[in-house]
């Protein structure tokens, strides 16, 4: 495991320190950035007040959302998978096929 190091993010005007892995450091601002443009939303649609009823409604929005899609049954290649553990069982296998053709084919040329 990695150490954790610190980062300072900006949400809605407001600095963060929180710490993540350096290899997490790209997903994390990519989070933030868009959970600062959800609460941006949020604040400019003139829905609530305070920060924290923004923070608020913006988890309850993105949880609603998440919890929606991982209803959804997925579709790989055309098949329709209903669990999300053989869904991506089935991306791993179709990965690692695609890397063992194309180490293949590399050898070919």
């Amino acid at each position: 495991m990695k150490p954790a190091t610190q980062l300072d993010v900006m949400i809605l005007g407001r600095e963060y320190r929180v710490a993540c892995g350096e290899d997490e450091k790209a997903a994390l601002l990519e989070a933030v950035a868009f959970l600062d443009s959800r609460m941006r939303e949020i604040r400019d649609g003139g829905k609530s007040g305070g920060v924290e009823r923004i923070a608020v409604m913006a988890a309850l929005n993105i949880a609603h959302e998440l919890l929606r899609e991982r209803k959804k049954p997925a579709a790989i290649a055309g098949v329709v998978v209903d669990d999300a553990e053989d869904a991506g069982r089935i991306r791993r296998m179709s990965a690692a096929i695609d890397a063992t053709l194309t180490a293949a084919q590399e050898r070919l040329f």
